[in-house]
Protein backbone atom coordinates (compact mmCIF):
# COMPACT_ATOMS: atom_id res chain seq x y z
CA UNK A 1 0.00 0.00 0.00
CA UNK A 2 1.00 3.33 -0.93
CA UNK A 3 0.58 6.34 1.40
CA UNK A 4 1.91 8.87 -1.49
CA UNK A 5 2.41 8.91 -4.87
CA UNK A 6 3.32 11.72 -7.48
CA UNK A 7 0.93 12.10 -10.61
CA UNK A 8 2.96 13.48 -14.12
CA UNK A 9 1.59 14.38 -17.13
CA UNK A 10 3.26 15.62 -20.57
CA UNK A 11 3.14 19.43 -20.98
CA UNK A 12 3.54 22.01 -23.92
CA UNK A 13 2.42 19.10 -26.68
CA UNK A 14 1.23 21.54 -28.73
CA UNK A 15 2.92 23.72 -32.08
CA UNK A 16 1.97 27.04 -32.87
CA UNK A 17 -1.98 27.43 -33.76
CA UNK A 18 -2.19 23.44 -33.07
CA UNK A 19 -3.45 21.81 -30.15
CA UNK A 20 -2.86 18.10 -29.74
CA UNK A 21 -5.49 16.55 -26.86
CA UNK A 22 -8.28 18.41 -25.64
CA UNK A 23 -6.09 21.59 -24.92
CA UNK A 24 -5.97 21.85 -20.89
CA UNK A 25 -2.84 21.62 -20.05
CA UNK A 26 -3.52 24.74 -18.02
CA UNK A 27 -6.33 22.86 -16.21
CA UNK A 28 -4.27 19.98 -15.37
CA UNK A 29 -0.94 21.51 -14.11
CA UNK A 30 -2.89 22.74 -10.89
CA UNK A 31 -4.13 18.55 -10.20
CA UNK A 32 0.03 16.90 -11.03
CA UNK A 33 2.80 17.08 -9.20
CA UNK A 34 5.41 16.84 -11.58
CA UNK A 35 5.16 17.56 -15.71
CA UNK A 36 6.89 16.69 -18.28
CA UNK A 37 7.77 19.54 -20.90
CA UNK A 38 7.89 18.84 -24.91
CA UNK A 39 11.08 20.53 -25.78
CA UNK A 40 10.64 21.15 -29.51
CA UNK A 41 11.10 17.61 -31.61
CA UNK A 42 8.07 15.73 -30.87
CA UNK A 43 5.71 18.73 -30.55
CA UNK A 44 6.12 22.27 -28.89
CA UNK A 45 7.80 25.63 -30.09
CA UNK A 46 9.40 28.20 -27.55
CA UNK A 47 6.66 29.83 -26.60
CA UNK A 48 4.64 26.86 -25.39
CA UNK A 49 7.33 25.54 -23.85
CA UNK A 50 8.06 29.31 -22.00
CA UNK A 51 4.34 29.16 -20.47
CA UNK A 52 4.84 25.47 -19.63
CA UNK A 53 7.36 26.74 -17.44
CA UNK A 54 6.18 29.79 -16.32
CA UNK A 55 2.64 27.72 -15.72
CA UNK A 56 4.48 24.79 -13.58
CA UNK A 57 6.38 26.98 -11.28
CA UNK A 58 2.98 28.71 -10.61
CA UNK A 59 1.47 25.77 -10.00
CA UNK A 60 4.67 24.23 -7.53
CA UNK A 61 4.81 21.16 -10.35
CA UNK A 62 8.32 19.77 -10.77
CA UNK A 63 9.26 20.38 -14.25
CA UNK A 64 11.30 17.89 -16.21
CA UNK A 65 12.59 17.91 -19.95
CA UNK A 66 10.23 15.80 -22.23
CA UNK A 67 12.75 14.86 -25.09
CA UNK A 68 11.29 12.79 -28.12
CA UNK A 69 12.25 11.95 -31.98
CA UNK A 70 13.27 14.33 -34.10
CA UNK A 71 9.38 13.91 -35.07
CA UNK A 72 6.57 16.54 -35.11
CA UNK A 73 4.45 14.84 -38.17
CA UNK A 74 4.90 11.42 -36.02
CA UNK A 75 3.99 13.14 -32.65
CA UNK A 76 7.13 11.34 -31.72
CA UNK A 77 5.32 8.07 -31.72
CA UNK A 78 7.27 6.55 -34.70
CA UNK A 79 10.93 4.49 -34.77
CA UNK A 80 13.52 6.16 -35.56
CA UNK A 81 16.74 4.60 -36.92
CA UNK A 82 19.77 6.82 -35.90
CA UNK A 83 23.08 6.14 -33.98
CA UNK A 84 23.03 6.21 -30.50
CA UNK A 85 25.42 9.12 -30.65
CA UNK A 86 23.01 11.00 -33.02
CA UNK A 87 19.91 10.52 -30.25
CA UNK A 88 21.95 11.52 -27.12
CA UNK A 89 23.25 14.54 -28.58
CA UNK A 90 19.08 15.00 -29.75
CA UNK A 91 17.84 14.66 -25.81
CA UNK A 92 21.16 17.00 -25.34
CA UNK A 93 19.93 19.95 -27.32
CA UNK A 94 16.15 19.33 -26.36
CA UNK A 95 17.37 19.43 -22.51
CA UNK A 96 19.80 22.40 -22.78
CA UNK A 97 16.79 24.58 -24.58
CA UNK A 98 14.06 23.38 -22.30
CA UNK A 99 16.49 24.16 -19.15
CA UNK A 100 17.15 27.79 -20.22
CA UNK A 101 13.53 28.55 -20.13
CA UNK A 102 13.67 27.16 -16.55
CA UNK A 103 16.39 29.29 -15.64
CA UNK A 104 15.25 32.61 -16.66
CA UNK A 105 12.06 31.86 -14.96
CA UNK A 106 13.92 31.03 -11.47
CA UNK A 107 13.32 27.80 -11.70
CA UNK A 108 15.20 24.67 -11.59
CA UNK A 109 15.00 21.22 -14.02
CA UNK A 110 13.46 18.48 -11.36
CA UNK A 111 13.77 15.45 -14.00
CA UNK A 112 14.57 13.69 -17.67
CA UNK A 113 12.20 11.78 -19.28
CA UNK A 114 11.83 10.67 -23.13
CA UNK A 115 8.74 10.36 -25.02
CA UNK A 116 6.93 8.14 -26.76
CA UNK A 117 9.02 5.89 -28.68
CA UNK A 118 12.44 7.62 -27.99
CA UNK A 119 10.91 5.91 -24.27
CA UNK A 120 10.37 2.39 -25.68
CA UNK A 121 14.05 2.56 -27.74
CA UNK A 122 15.81 3.41 -24.83
CA UNK A 123 13.79 1.22 -22.68
CA UNK A 124 15.07 -1.86 -25.06
CA UNK A 125 18.38 -0.60 -26.46
CA UNK A 126 21.43 -0.95 -23.59
CA UNK A 127 24.08 0.64 -26.02
CA UNK A 128 21.65 4.38 -26.20
CA UNK A 129 20.36 4.23 -22.79
CA UNK A 130 24.39 3.83 -21.52
CA UNK A 131 25.25 6.36 -23.62
CA UNK A 132 22.66 8.71 -23.19
CA UNK A 133 22.45 8.13 -19.15
CA UNK A 134 26.75 8.39 -18.91
CA UNK A 135 25.88 11.83 -20.92
CA UNK A 136 23.31 12.84 -18.15
CA UNK A 137 25.97 11.99 -15.72
CA UNK A 138 28.10 14.80 -17.02
CA UNK A 139 25.53 17.04 -17.31
CA UNK A 140 23.83 16.48 -14.11
CA UNK A 141 24.71 13.72 -12.04
CA UNK A 142 21.84 14.79 -9.97
CA UNK A 143 18.84 14.95 -12.64
CA UNK A 144 17.00 11.48 -12.33
CA UNK A 145 15.85 9.56 -15.11
CA UNK A 146 12.16 8.56 -15.15
CA UNK A 147 11.85 5.19 -16.42
CA UNK A 148 9.69 1.77 -16.12
CA UNK A 149 11.24 -0.90 -13.62
CA UNK A 150 12.42 -4.10 -15.57
CA UNK A 151 13.31 -1.98 -18.61
CA UNK A 152 17.49 -1.98 -19.57
CA UNK A 153 16.78 2.06 -18.86
CA UNK A 154 16.38 1.21 -15.30
CA UNK A 155 19.07 -1.35 -15.35
CA UNK A 156 21.61 0.91 -16.78
CA UNK A 157 20.62 3.90 -14.30
CA UNK A 158 20.81 1.30 -11.15
CA UNK A 159 24.54 0.47 -12.21
CA UNK A 160 25.56 4.13 -13.36
CA UNK A 161 24.27 5.40 -10.05
CA UNK A 162 22.15 7.91 -11.90
CA UNK A 163 19.09 8.76 -9.75
CA UNK A 164 15.71 7.67 -11.20
CA UNK A 165 12.17 7.69 -10.55
CA UNK A 166 9.78 4.54 -11.80
CA UNK A 167 6.69 4.78 -13.38
CA UNK A 168 3.06 3.50 -13.90
CA UNK A 169 1.41 4.12 -16.65
CA UNK A 170 -2.94 4.92 -15.81
CA UNK A 171 -3.81 5.20 -19.48
CA UNK A 172 -2.01 2.84 -21.25
CA UNK A 173 -2.34 -0.86 -21.56
CA UNK A 174 -0.06 -3.62 -20.16
CA UNK A 175 1.44 -6.87 -21.60
CA UNK A 176 2.08 -10.05 -19.47
CA UNK A 177 5.92 -9.27 -19.43
CA UNK A 178 5.20 -5.95 -17.15
CA UNK A 179 5.97 -3.70 -20.21
CA UNK A 180 3.57 -1.16 -22.00
CA UNK A 181 1.85 -2.20 -25.22
CA UNK A 182 2.95 0.47 -27.58
CA UNK A 183 0.55 2.54 -30.12
CA UNK A 184 0.20 5.28 -32.02
CA UNK A 185 -3.47 6.32 -30.86
CA UNK A 186 -4.39 5.80 -27.38
CA UNK A 187 -8.18 3.59 -26.98
CA UNK A 188 -10.43 5.26 -24.95
CA UNK A 189 -10.38 5.18 -21.42
CA UNK A 190 -13.20 5.96 -18.66
CA UNK A 191 -12.53 8.07 -15.76
CA UNK A 192 -13.97 5.04 -13.59
CA UNK A 193 -11.52 2.86 -15.62
CA UNK A 194 -7.83 4.70 -15.12
CA UNK A 195 -9.00 6.18 -11.57
CA UNK A 196 -9.57 2.51 -10.56
CA UNK A 197 -6.27 1.28 -12.46
CA UNK A 198 -4.18 3.12 -10.79
CA UNK A 199 -5.80 2.95 -7.14
CA UNK A 200 -5.78 -0.96 -7.49
CA UNK A 201 -1.83 -0.41 -8.77
CA UNK A 202 -0.84 2.03 -5.16
CA UNK A 203 -3.08 -0.75 -2.87
CA UNK A 204 -2.25 -4.09 -4.29
CA UNK A 205 0.94 -3.01 -6.81
CA UNK A 206 -0.79 -5.37 -9.22
CA UNK A 207 -2.08 -3.86 -12.39
CA UNK A 208 -4.30 -6.21 -15.10
CA UNK A 209 -2.45 -7.16 -18.74
CA UNK A 210 -4.35 -6.76 -21.89
CA UNK A 211 -4.57 -10.55 -21.70
CA UNK A 212 -6.33 -11.19 -18.21
CA UNK A 213 -3.51 -11.81 -16.61
CA UNK A 214 -2.67 -9.82 -13.08
CA UNK A 215 0.84 -9.03 -12.12
CA UNK A 216 3.26 -7.33 -10.00
CA UNK A 217 3.84 -3.22 -10.45
CA UNK A 218 6.27 -1.35 -8.36
CA UNK A 219 6.75 2.65 -9.03
CA UNK A 220 7.21 6.07 -7.93
CA UNK A 221 5.13 8.36 -9.78
CA UNK A 222 2.04 7.48 -12.16
CA UNK A 223 1.62 9.06 -15.60
CA UNK A 224 -1.60 10.06 -17.23
CA UNK A 225 -0.88 11.50 -20.53
CA UNK A 226 -2.31 15.19 -21.66
CA UNK A 227 -2.98 13.90 -25.09
CA UNK A 228 -5.14 11.08 -24.35
CA UNK A 229 -8.89 11.23 -25.09
CA UNK A 230 -10.38 13.17 -21.91
CA UNK A 231 -7.10 13.98 -19.69
CA UNK A 232 -8.56 16.38 -17.85
CA UNK A 233 -11.29 14.32 -16.38
CA UNK A 234 -8.87 10.76 -16.35
CA UNK A 235 -6.54 13.19 -13.68
CA UNK A 236 -9.47 14.88 -11.69
CA UNK A 237 -10.87 10.89 -11.25
CA UNK A 238 -7.68 9.85 -10.49
CA UNK A 239 -6.44 12.55 -7.80
CA UNK A 240 -9.94 11.81 -6.05
CA UNK A 241 -9.84 8.72 -5.41
CA UNK A 242 -6.50 8.29 -4.60
CA UNK A 243 -7.28 10.85 -2.23
CA UNK A 244 -10.57 9.27 -0.63
CA UNK A 245 -8.12 6.08 -0.16
CA UNK A 246 -5.87 8.24 1.81
CA UNK A 247 -3.47 8.56 -0.81
CA UNK A 248 -1.15 11.68 -0.61
CA UNK A 249 -0.17 13.58 -4.03
CA UNK A 250 3.39 14.85 -4.05
CA UNK A 251 6.74 14.92 -5.86
CA UNK A 252 8.33 11.42 -6.19
CA UNK A 253 10.68 9.64 -4.14
CA UNK A 254 13.78 9.52 -6.15
CA UNK A 255 16.11 6.45 -5.83
CA UNK A 256 20.09 6.99 -5.94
Amino acid sequence: MKNNVDLNSDMGECFGPWIIGDGVDDEIMPLISSCNIAAGFHASDPNIMHHSVKHAIKNNVEIGVHPGFRDLVGFGRRLIIAKPEELVNDCIYQLGALREFVNIEGGKMHHFKPHGYLYIHASKDRNFSYQLISALQKIDKNLPIYCMQGTITYEVAKELKQPYVREFYGDRDYGDDGQLVMVRRARAYTPDEVAQKVLQACKEGTVQTVTGKTIEVDFDSVCIHSDTAGALELIRATRKLLEENGITIQKPIIHQ
